[in-house]
């Protein structure tokens, strides 16, 4: 028995940081999974969701981490990270060797290993990279793919929760290959979206109906996730709102990478600046299917 009388099952206590388009579901789909969780934002208001489910408020990213066994984050990019953990009133100041800290947040690899190490020398804590592949109705659903890098140890502690979030949970290596993984994920995505816009900007200039380019190419090698769903979005021009530069920051960081692994990307440094040319008119918040954007600036 927990001190308040909930009944604390595997994975003890969880704590959650970063409530917003993706960690938002997830940490109800934790709550609803029975696990007792506390949270913490800069903006509490946007926390009422989870409150009401159920979730306890930490005054501040330190006591959060005394207060909870494995803590999340689910954050915008890697200054955020540090920000959180190193900062003032941060995670590292409250945490002990005990914790776990998993985060969800897609940043740097080599970044997130520097992270660890620190965090590691500070109080001794453990931490997983995981970041997640599924968007939000992904996260929505708890059917996220989660790309995991960490001790073997660590691992197992985390697959508990996991179940509450994800349909899978693969462990890549040590910390920093989650994120290397989620890397190759979005290079992927990027590519893929980048010939979708050029090829279905040359189908409608010859005249194709492109509503009818999905349900044709359905079922053959060409198919695939991304065009039945992100397709079929930029064919109808409905680009979703989402933070501006996203995408660009996960293909900053691939080329970035890239060149610190001396690995040849020419396909993704031409997608990248692809990106950087929308992120430049200031269309960024059009999300990963804006680059249809440059090729037709109305519904096909």
């Amino acid at each position: 028995m927990a001190d308040n009388g909930t009944v604390e099952i595997s994975g003890g206590r969880l704590g959650f940081i970063g409530l917003g388009t993706m960690g938002m579901p997830m940490a109800l789909n934790l709550l609803r999974a029975g696990h007792r969780l506390g949270v913490w934002g800069r903006s509490p208001d946007k926390l009422s969701g989870a409150i009401d489910a159920g979730a306890e408020l930490a005054a501040s990213p330190r006591a959060l981490a005394g207060q909870s066994d494995t803590l999340f984050l689910c954050v915008t990019d890697t200054d955020a990270v540090e920000s959180i953990v190193f900062g003032e009133g941060g995670i590292a100041e409250g945490a002990s060797e005990t914790l776990l800290l998993v985060d969800h947040s897609s940043i740097n690899p080599d970044r997130s290993r520097d992270f660890a190490a620190r965090l590691k020398d500070a109080c001794g804590a453990g931490w997983v990279d995981a970041p997640v592949s599924g968007g939000p109705f992904g996260a929505r659903d708890g059917t996220l793919v989660i790309m995991a890098g960490g001790e073997d140890s660590d691992i197992a502690r985390l697959r508990p929760a996991a179940e509450a979030t994800s349909q899978r949970l693969t462990h890549m290596g040590p910390v920093g290959c989650g994120q290397a993984t989620k890397l190759v994920n979005q290079m992927i995505i990027g590519a893929e979206i980048a010939v979708l816009a050029e090829a279905l900007g040359f189908a409608r200039t010859y005249g194709v109906d492109c509503k009818l380019v999905p349900e044709a190419l359905a079922g053959g090698w060409a198919d695939s996730t991304v065009l039945q769903d992100h397709g079929k979005r930029m064919i109808a021009a409905a680009y979703r709102e989402s933070a501006p530069g996203n995408m660009i920051k996960d293909m900053n960081n691939a080329c970035d990478m890239g060149q610190a692994t001396v690995s040849p990307m020419p396909v993704t440094a031409l997608v990248t600046e692809l990106y950087r040319m929308l992120n430049a008119q200031g269309d960024a918040a059009k999300g990963q299917i804006g680059l249809m954007w440059l090729y037709a600036q109305e519904a096909l």
